[in-house]
């Protein structure tokens, strides 16, 4: 950039020699301010005129009502329906809009990413249906500048570690696995089973680590208090949360093992773990002969429990409040009051069975 010289006065002095006049020009003289200062002073104007600018946005800003996006990957699942009754809740609460969308696919999700922004919202908590898809979702929310947190399920980075930087509200898979390990073994004791005629129906889903944390947990578990480990044998689902999976996948296992006289059955879901207690049902075993333990404790499950005798054992209910009504209540108050939430919140469960189900419900405001 090529500066002007700084304004300068010339100073005439006149003489008169044989009648003519002669001009010479004397050294200039400065007028005004050095170069040095006027740049200071132009600093000060921009410095004024941008806190001014910034003050102004964040005035406008705060005039806009605050929406709010909650992403799930299978809306009609009643765990997300719950997430999202009590996320509504906070949304009466606190005054802020809740835009609902159903997002079973990454196409549908980046979409969805766009409708919010179109909509004016100012972030968005999502259940993401493929973990893989969070480094996708993290760069179309920062392009739109939406503030994102993930729930349930965490987002894995391209090294396949967890992405660290995005806020996350989750339970603790592999200790959740252990919960439903250690209720099974204590009922399989009380029940005085044979563990040489006992097997394990583990209905497993290992592409999502959420899934793989609960079902290895589960399975830890059952070997330290003593279980052969041999004797459990693993079933691939081709989906997950979903009672024709874990069907499908029992099925295959009881059709490999008839001899087996006793089975555990569990999962990465309630619903996973009824379909293999359906199957097993289907084909002979008596429902006194079965243990499965189910993880949420959604409707499905409550159904089960009110049943006298089924082969569905109990569930380990998740905070699907918190995981609703608190994401929501973190994404407003990081958007309206600029309190950032911690990174990383995890959750725990409680054991339901027949005999407590309705205590633990109301107790969790589920009824």
């Amino acid at each position: 950039m090529i500066l002007a010289e700084p304004l300068v006065a010339y100073r005439a002095t006149r003489y008169k020699k044989d009648g003519s006049v002669v001009y010479r020009m004397n050294k200039p003289m400065t007028r005004g301010v050095s170069m040095k200062k006027i740049v200071v002073l132009l600093m000060v104007l921009l410095l004024v005129g941008g806190i001014a600018f910034s003050q102004a946005s964040q005035e406008k800003a705060k005039d806009q009502p605050v929406k709010i996006g909650f992403l799930v990957k299978m809306a009609e699942n009643s765990w997300f329906q719950d997430e999202w009754k009590f996320a509504q809740m906070a949304a009466d609460e606190y005054g802020f809009e809740l835009i609902k969308i159903s997002t079973p696919d990454g196409e549908k999700v980046l979409s969805a990413i766009d409708n919010l922004a179109a909509q004016k919202a100012q972030g968005f908590i999502i259940c993401t249906p493929d973990v893989k898809l969070g480094p996708s979702i993290k760069m179309k929310a920062d392009q739109n500048g939406l503030k994102v947190m993930s729930v349930d399920d965490r987002f894995v980075g391209p090294d396949g570690n967890p992405m660290e930087n995005v806020h996350h509200m989750g339970i603790s898979a592999y200790q959740i696995g252990r919960q439903v390990g250690e209720t099974i073994m204590l009922e399989a004791q009380k029940r005085g089973w044979d563990l040489s005629k006992t097997g394990v129906a583990c209905l497993t889903y290992d592409t999502l680590p959420t899934s793989k944390d609960r079902t290895d947990g589960a399975t830890d578990k059952i070997v330290e208090m003593g279980f052969p480990k041999e004797r459990v044998y693993k079933g691939p689902t081709k989906t997950d949360s979903t009672m024709e999976g874990g069907f499908d996948a029992t099925n295959i296992l009881v059709a490999a093992h008839p001899d087996v006289k006793y089975w555990f059955v569990y999962s990465l879901c309630d619903d996973t773990t009824i379909g293999g207690v359906r199957a097993l049902e289907g084909n002979g075993i008596k429902s006194e002969n079965i243990i499965g333990v189910g993880i949420n404790g959604n409707e499905l499950a409550i159904s089960e429990l009110e049943k006298p005798v089924t082969g569905f054992h109990a569930t380990v209910l998740l905070a699907a409040k918190r995981h609703g009504y608190e994401t929501a209540e973190n994404m407003y108050k990081w958007i309206a009051q600029g309190i950032e939430p911690p990174l990383l919140i995890e959750t725990s469960g409680v054991v339901m069975y027949r005999n407590n189900y309705k205590d633990v419900l109301v107790e969790m405001g589920l009824r």
